[in-house]
């Protein structure tokens, strides 16, 4: 149980932390006015006289002058204070303000008396003179209280009407004060002692105060600027305060159980106590109390309801995923009802083909919906009003919401509450159906601002997640593109060999090497499209990684070449191993549409010529040609893209890509120099396999010829 000592203890501690961590807030954002200058010392001091209390009536080893001197300091640091905001309201009334000042020097001169040690002097004479000292301080006290309270009654009157809002908290939470400063200064003067139980409940009633000073200060920019208290601050300070009142009651009925115990029989105690721990648990978990209490604190405490830097956070990180692990039709649902105080809703989302379609049931029943309703019509016109839908005023008055047909399930009022559109460049993604909130409350403009700003918010989320479900589509039938690009590129080159061919059989079909040269090359064409075929079912040697022997991979690819002209010189010598890991069947056709490429570029009087080196752990593959050249810019911007080709209608422009592409897929890389009329020099760099014996001894075939 609570008892008043540790109540008193507790509320002294909670005034100094509060105190603390407030004048910490001032000093920050303190900018050089005298009021706030004069706030932050009065804070300040507040939290040091705290902070002693808590000491003196914990452990009580605190010399009693210390005590007297920060009980004068803390009344003249809040009567400067009133001062200078009372002399800034009448600094046009020149009367006033020498009033004004001559009250000031009272207190300047009260409180320096009040902080001599004077009981002291008059100790060793004990009896009246004691007692007469005793009393006078306590007059000073009472004085200061007086003092306090005429300033703050001038401060609220002062104030034009259109401002007492802002300083309404701070006259309460400083009446307050100095109110209760005078009953117990007054009563110990009247009684000639302190009374301890009066003094134990001096720190829980100043745990009030603070808060309502912060709150003050925020509203108030003349004296200090940007000051920033969070709501999130002031509900949870707003419940412990609340709690310890509680507390504070329950302790005064547990001293009264101690006192009259006899009268109490066991499970009666027992009861009591359960009593007075279980209802803050149930209204702690209350979800009505709770949004009572923030709407109570948004119209009692702040201007505005919201605060937008918080409620813009939590509507990004929300809506983004990183508070919330659902799809983003729920995540949309929770964000604006909470926005509201609506604990759910239903979401109905666009197809994208003009209809829209129920998505998704969060916080309510799937029993208070239709399913199978055709909301586009209804999209349609929230597109055209641009409006949310307050269900309660449709029902007053449909003619406010020109042509909306709203269904007769919808419009049950016991259900639902708000239809919010979810725009996004001014079209109609989808809409939310909120239910009813735990505590009704006006819908006034700055809640629908809010809740079209973050619904606009989530339309942006929403046509993000459309476009990129239609870019993963986009991407699967480019990626079909592309390999139809690449079969077109091989057929093309397997057509131009049986082309020449069938030109040459007229001519030369009674040749025995012709016949067996243009078999050879039917056998080739017929293995290059059953491997394109394998490619197609996706069985193709895409992962494979042969160890490929390049000294005869491109003996093999010369030997063939050389039927087109010119005919292709070929340069391994020195070459030691020239072993590296590959697909065999890619870097055939690869390193072949270079070699062709160069015969293209080049004409028959020209040189084409082949090589093969070995340098700093690389198999280098050089290609270069004495033909039509290329310029820096093709070969910087259009060389290495699909579909571009000097070759114009005859080219496809996609061997440089795949080449490129599959290169340094493993781990290779291709440079190309060239200039116009000069040739061209491709090289091909490739990794050497590090295993070089195992690639010597099993080696596959390049080509079979």
């Amino acid at each position: 149980m609570l008892t008043p000592q540790a109540t008193g203890e507790l509320g002294y501690a909670l005034v100094a932390v509060l105190s603390a961590g407030l004048a910490l807030l001032l000093l920050i954002s303190w900018r050089g006015r005298m009021q706030g200058m004069l706030l932050v010392v009065a804070v300040t001091i507040n939290a040091v006289w705290a902070t002693a209390l808590a000491v003196q009536v914990t452990w009580k080893i605190l010399p009693i002058e210390v005590i007297w001197v920060l009980e004068s300091l803390r009344a003249f640091a809040w009567i400067l204070f009133l001062a200078r905001l009372l002399e800034f309201q009448i600094q046009e009334r020149p009367g006033a303000l020498r009033l004004l000042k001559r009250l000031r020097g009272v207190a300047v001169a009260i409180a320096l008396l009040l902080s001599l040690p004077f009981e002291s002097w008059v100790s060793p004479f004990v009896g009246e003179a004691y007692e007469i000292a005793l009393q006078a301080r306590m007059f000073g006290y009472v004085a200061l209280s007086v003092i306090g309270l005429v300033l703050v009654e001038h401060v609220y009157r002062n104030t034009l009407w259109q401002r007492r809002n802002e300083i309404r908290f701070l006259c309460f939470g400083l009446g307050a004060l100095f109110g209760f400063d005078f009953y117990f200064y007054a009563d110990a003067m009247l009684v000639n002692r302190i009374d301890p139980e009066i003094l134990l409940v001096r720190g829980p009633w100043n745990v009030v105060v603070i808060p309502l000073l912060a709150i003050s200060a925020a509203r108030n920019p003349r004296w200090t600027v940007h000051l920033f208290v969070s709501r999130t601050l002031v509900f949870h300070t707003t419940a412990l305060v609340a709690t310890g009142i509680y507390l504070v009651l329950m302790a005064f009925a547990g001293y009264w159980i101690k006192i009259h115990g006899e009268e109490w029989s066991g499970p009666l105690q027992l009861l009591f106590l359960i009593g007075a721990g279980g209802v803050p648990l149930l209204l702690f978990f209350s979800g009505h109390l709770r949004a009572w209490l923030k709407v109570f604190i948004a119209k009692s405490f702040f201007r505005s309801r919201f605060d937008y830097r918080h409620e813009w956070i939590r509507v990004t990180r929300r809506l983004s995923g990183q508070e919330l692990h659902v799809g983003l039709p729920e995540r949309i649902v929770i964000t604006l009802g909470e926005l509201v105080d609506r604990p759910g809703g239903a979401i109905w989302v666009s197809d994208g083909k003009g209809r829209f379609r129920w998505e998704s049931c969060v916080g309510c029943s799937e029993v208070w919906i239709d399913p199978s309703w055709d909301a586009g019509e209804f999209c349609l016109s929230l597109e055209r009003i641009g409006w949310i839908l307050d269900l309660a005023e449709y029902a007053r008055d449909p003619s406010l919401y020109p042509g909306l047909d709203v269904p007769p399930w919808m419009g049950d009022l016991r259900n639902f509450s708000l239809a919010v559109p979810i725009l996004h460049e001014h079209r109609v993604l989808g809409f939310v159906l909120l239910v009813k909130p735990l505590v009704p409350h006006p819908l006034n403009w700055e809640t629908i601002d809010l809740l079209k700003t973050a619904a606009m918010q989530a339309g942006s989320y929403l046509a993000l997640e459309q476009t990129a479900k239609a870019l993963a589509e986009a991407h699967q039938f480019d990626g079909f593109n592309r390999l139809s690009a690449f079969v077109v590129h091989d057929l093309k080159n397997l057509v131009a060999q049986l082309t020449l061919v069938v030109r040459n059989a007229e001519r030369h079909k009674n040749n025995p090497a012709f016949v067996e040269d243009a078999f050879a090359t039917v056998g080739s064409a017929v293995e290059k499209m059953n491997r394109l075929l394998l490619q197609l079912r996706g069985a193709g040697s895409g992962e494979r990684a042969d160890s490929v022997d390049l000294r005869r991979l491109l003996r093999d690819l010369v030997a063939e070449s050389g039927r087109r002209e010119p005919v292709p010189v070929l340069d391994v010598n020195g070459v030691e191993h020239g072993v590296v890991h590959a697909d065999l069947d890619r870097l055939t056709a690869v390193i072949d549409n270079v070699i062709r490429n160069a015969q293209e570029a080049t004409d028959r009087s020209g040189q084409v010529r082949v090589s093969l080196v070995e340098r700093g752990g690389e198999a280098v593959i050089e290609v270069a040609d004495t033909g039509v050249g290329m310029d820096e810019d093709f070969i910087r911007n259009r060389l290495f893209r699909p579909f571009e080709s000097t070759k114009g209608l005859a080219g496809m422009g996609i061997g440089a890509y795949d080449c490129r592409q599959y290169i340094l897929g493993i781990g290779g890389n291709v440079e190309v120099t060239s200039r116009p009329g000069e040739g061209a020099c491709f090289r091909i760099h490739i990794p050497l396999a590090s295993d070089i014996k195992k690639a010597e001894t099993g080696s596959v075939p390049a080509m079979e010829t």
